[in-house]
């Protein structure tokens, strides 16, 4: 999806674009339609935040009613704020059509003074100012610099987090969900995935019902553990589960939870950036950190 709703979906045109060629050049006819988002950032502390969970699920309608109802070959999903990454994944596996999902990548992160900003910072600033802590004059210069381009919360939010996820469980183009969201790097990557999904039409898959299985799940929910993400994804892994018919529950997510070893020092409760993950080699670094720890090269290794 795209619009201006949000910062979080302002990245997508330019790689909506490049998906559409992508997909042209390979021999297929694009057709573009978006959906509904409700970021949790704009919807918190008034009645609109009760609209922001039901949003996925009005997502992955509307992605089922548009493949369906026009008997569409594939898809290529493009989801950017809290909830329209699972609601997008949602609608790929409902659908299950040739598929790839694709984030639109996160902000940079802002600096003031010798501070690292993301938008929570502005949030925090805030309270602060309200309890005294803080000045109106830093306060300003805060809100002023935590978000200096668009694209979703640059920590490890439910964005970045559920980013991951789609690369831990097989549902989008390898290594690419850390690539900030104005990067022109993002253009390659989804006119790629234009000729990607070509090919997985002409090949019949894999599908998206193929790719989401309990292990991948389990891949999904680990590598939240690992980088401290989103305790959102709780809530999402089951609802993608759902759609391919896999019962996998809170405490399954939660039996993942607690086998699996915090390795990353990521916002909001560490150090560290989206963009500063894509610096030392994206997703991959984890996932690779993962595998060398407990399942390579001996599976007798693997925690239970």
């Amino acid at each position: 999806m795209k619009g201006e709703q949000t910062p979080c979906n302002m990245t997508h045109d330019f790689q909506v674009a490049a998906a559409k060629e992508g997909i042209a050049a390979a021999g297929g006819t694009p057709r573009e339609f978006t959906t509904v988002s409700v970021s949790d950032g704009i919807s918190m502390n008034h009645e609109g935040m009760k609209f922001s969970l039901f949003s996925r699920e009005l997502i992955a309608d509307s992605i089922e009613a548009v493949v369906h109802g026009l008997a569409y070959d594939g898809l290529i999903g493009f989801g950017g704020c809290d909830k329209t990454l699972p609601g997008v994944m949602m609608g790929m596996v409902r659908c299950n059509v040739p598929s790839i999902f694709i984030y639109g990548g996160s902000a940079l992160p802002g600096r003031f003074g010798e501070r690292t900003l993301t938008v929570l910072d502005s949030y925090e600033a805030v309270g602060g100012f309200m309890t005294g802590d803080v000045d109106e004059t830093t306060l300003a210069g805060i809100e002023r610099t935590c978000l200096p381009t668009i694209g979703a919360c640059a920590g490890q939010f439910t964005a970045n987090t559920m980013a991951m996820v789609s690369e831990a469980m097989g549902l989008t183009i390898p290594n690419v969900s850390m690539i900030p969201g104005v990067y022109p790097e993002r253009a390659h990557v989804a006119r790629r995935a234009g000729g990607l999904v070509m090919q997985m039409l002409e090949r019949g898959g894999p599908l998206p019902r193929e790719l989401v299985t309990r292990k991948s799940l389990e891949n999904g929910a680990a590598i939240v553990a690992a980088t401290g993400g989103s305790t959102n994804a709780v809530l999402h892994l089951p609802a993608i589960a759902n759609e391919a018919g896999i019962a996998f529950s809170i405490d399954d997510v939660g039996a993942v939870f607690a086998r699996t070893p915090l390795i990353g020092n990521l916002r909001p409760g560490g150090k560290f950036t989206a963009k500063d993950v894509y610096d030392i080699g994206g997703a991959a670094v984890i996932i690779q950190t993962l595998l060398a720890a407990f399942w390579m090269p001996d599976r007798r290794k693997m925690r239970k």
